[in-house]
């Protein structure tokens, strides 16, 4: 009997061994995954910014890019993969907190996020692309054109910072002349706010001029791909024959004017940026630093930029109160070496943008006169067609819209 005591103990002894060495494998817990098809739109724009029919046709997109080929039968769904990292995006919150969200663990989710990001930018060249031919650059042309007034016009250009954790290495050259570390990220975007080309991939302390002159649209614009058009950028570019820069000292009205019509034609690239913060708040420092290398930041950035555009082919808009706008400015830089034929390029408009103001007025002022005038002829009782035909007599300088105002009325 005693024995079997002793075979008893020793077996219960080892038994805790093999537990304390993990020689035994625990039983795995698999916890309740969410049901995100069972809420509406409304419920999916404000958690993950897209609705149902754009997040299943982007689950469609990237489900072969997913989909991992294996026996298990608790494999992540390609949805769970894709929502569980739009909301992080969307929020900028921590990992645990958007895997509890979705059933998922920390660990899983931190190893599914490269995978997603990677195949949202995959998509890149379907949603961001810089107008090159001519069909394109006149369709951006027109846009801004009509909605701005500034001709010629293929792109708006600007840089904006998204705070980063201080790097292991090379930390100096993340921080940026606000004193913080930081990606220093080019866009260029259309007048509907689409981003045409983005450029995420120097540090903080890069200056903006810098990054045009190293980036392809830079190159390409510098050898004639723009045509006769150009992009519009601050103080913070150089004047050049594609790049068209505000006048730092107005001395005359013209050019007073011509530095108000560029900023209104600017700011689309400021909104379209404070859209993109708005929207994936990961990105704006209401979010909280990004506690990630900055490669893998960069791809963050990017996949943001990719989804914004996708936002705005839904028609998904955000609220202007939501839009996290960046104040900044930039000490004017010196021209570039055909500065003069630049120069002239920018007279040209000025006068052209002035002229068009005193052609505005000029009508203004005779449309004023005219309705004085025909209060003053047009009695009235009189019949309409009648008085029109004595005020068509009565003024000899205006025949034409006298008869054309006749055969209106009569």
């Amino acid at each position: 009997m005693v024995g079997w005591v002793l075979v008893g103990d020793m077996a219960a002894l080892v038994l805790l061994e093999d537990i304390a060495n993990r020689s035994i494998r625990r039983e795995r817990v698999f916890r309740d995954r969410a049901d995100f098809w069972a809420h509406d739109d409304t419920w999916l724009i404000s958690r993950y910014r897209l609705p149902r029919r754009a997040l299943l046709e982007l689950c469609a997109q990237m489900g072969p890019h997913l989909q991992r080929r294996t026996r298990r039968n608790q494999a992540i769904p390609v949805q769970v993969q894709v929502l569980s990292v739009l909301g992080f995006l969307a929020t900028g919150t921590f990992q645990r907190e958007i895997g509890d969200r979705s059933g998922i663990s920390q660990s899983t989710f931190s190893r599914i996020l490269p995978d997603v990001l990677r195949g949202i930018i995959g998509l890149c060249p379907q949603l961001i692309r810089f107008p090159y031919s001519a069909q394109e650059q006149r369709e951006v042309r027109q846009d801004f054109l009509r909605k701005t007034g500034f001709p010629n016009v293929i792109g708006a250009i600007d840089c904006t910072h998204v705070a980063i954790r201080a790097p292991h290495v090379n930390e100096y050259m993340y921080v940026n002349r606000k004193n913080f570390h930081s990606i220093n990220v080019q866009l260029i975007c259309d007048a509907r706010m689409a981003i045409l080309n983005a450029v995420a991939r120097w540090p903080g302390s890069t200056h903006d001029s810098f990054i045009v002159r190293n980036c392809s649209v830079g190159n390409r614009l510098e050898a004639g791909a723009g045509r006769d058009g150009w992009l519009l950028g601050d103080r913070g570019y150089p004047l050049k024959t594609w790049l068209l820069t505000p006048i730092a000292h107005t001395e005359t009205a013209e050019e007073a004017h011509f530095n108000t019509v560029h900023a209104r034609a600017r700011s689309v690239v400021e909104r379209s940026i404070g859209m993109l913060k708005g929207r994936w708040r990961c990105l704006d420092a209401s979010g909280g630093r990004l506690l990630y290398d900055p490669e893998k930041v960069c791809q963050i950035i990017l996949a943001c930029c990719v989804l914004h555009n996708m936002c705005l082919n839904h028609g998904i808009e955000l609220l202007e109160e939501k839009m996290r706008m960046d104040e900044d400015d930039h000490p004017p830089l010196p021209a570039d070496r055909n500065a003069h034929i630049t120069a002239l390029r920018r007279r040209e408009v000025i006068h052209q943008l002035y002229q068009q103001v005193n052609h505005f007025a000029e009508n203004k002022h005779r449309r004023s006169h005219f309705r004085f005038l025909f209060k003053q002829f047009v009695p009235s009782t009189c019949n309409c067609g009648q008085s029109l035909i004595h005020f068509n007599q009565s003024m000899p300088d205006l025949p034409k819209l006298g008869n054309h105002l006749t055969n209106r009325l009569v």
